[in-house]
């Protein structure tokens, strides 16, 4: 009976998650591009020649410093803005709409906003800098911060969605817990650091797996703000399996690149679950 119950969602399961990753794999095998009639088995090679590929390499340093900018920023900064809306104070309501209210918007909708801010001449930024006396700032076009620019972007519309899990589990811990901390004499800080850090780790670990998530499956805002430019300075994993497949036609290394990224995504998975579950309180 409870196979039965199971049966609608593990069809959907099948079908729309193990049949694609079987798919890919094997594809990832064979030579699927506008140059052949039909996949040619190669074996190995579309995984040599993907290593052997600057624009892949780059794509994948690029990827490696955008989640090294937004995981640990966005994660934290969600927490300190759940500490911060927490308190019963006057006006709180609408701090938490304000932090939340970047979550709401959709991705392509934010990526034209910040292209706004972004734009020479005449946008926010460069606005601001002419009241300061400094020259135009060319941000999405210099390859030297254009990576910045969109780390930047990414945090402010991701912390707001960790902000409400935090604050969720802020309120979920026993008052009387920091009460009694605080007739023994503990300070703010250490009621922090030796009952609340460890009782959002949890919430923590989930959090650092949605971020690491979102940190490899990033494409609208490239799309919309800098298409992997200049210089391929802000191209990334999924966008580089984007044009593969879309640009290129190239079915064979954009299932190579899905695999590599799968495989990358499942060690940083067993690393998370397996290296740090061990150290987080439960309860």
């Amino acid at each position: 009976m409870a196979w039965l119950f199971l049966l609608p969602s593990l069809i959907f399961l099948i079908l729309f998650t193990l049949y694609p990753i079987i798919k890919t794999v094997y594809l990832s095998f064979f030579q699927s591009d506008l140059s052949t009639d039909r996949p040619i088995y190669v074996g190995l090679t579309n995984f040599k020649m993907m290593l052997e590929d600057e624009v892949f390499r780059k794509a994948f340093i690029n990827n490696f410093w955008f989640a090294v900018g937004t995981i640990p920023t966005s994660v934290m900064l969600g927490m300190l803005l759940a500490i911060l809306v927490n308190r019963k104070i006057k006006g709180t309501s609408l701090a938490r709409t304000a932090f939340f209210y970047p979550v709401v918007i959709p991705m392509v909708s934010a990526a034209f906003i910040w292209l706004f801010f972004y734009t020479p001449e005449y946008g926010m930024i460069n606005k601001l800098l002419h009241l300061l006396g400094i020259g135009d700032l060319n941000l999405l076009g210099n390859s030297s911060t254009v990576l910045i620019a969109i780390i930047v972007m990414v945090i402010w519309k991701e912390a707001g969605f960790f902000m409400i899990f935090y604050l969720a589990a802020l309120q979920n811990i026993p008052k009387e817990l920091l009460e009694a901390s605080h007739i023994d004499g503990a300070s703010k800080w250490m009621q922090f650091w030796k009952i609340v850090f460890p009782l959002l780790m949890p919430t923590t670990l989930f959090s650092v797996v949605i971020a690491t998530t979102n940190a490899f499956k990033t494409i609208d805002q490239l799309v919309v703000m800098t298409q992997g430019g200049p210089n391929n300075a802000s191209n990334l994993l999924l966008y580089y399996i984007y044009e593969s497949t879309f640009r290129f036609m190239d079915y064979g290394k954009a299932a190579t690149a899905t695999v590599v990224v799968l495989v990358i995504m499942i060690v940083i998975a067993a690393i998370q679950f397996f290296g740090t579950d061990r150290k987080i309180h439960y309860s």
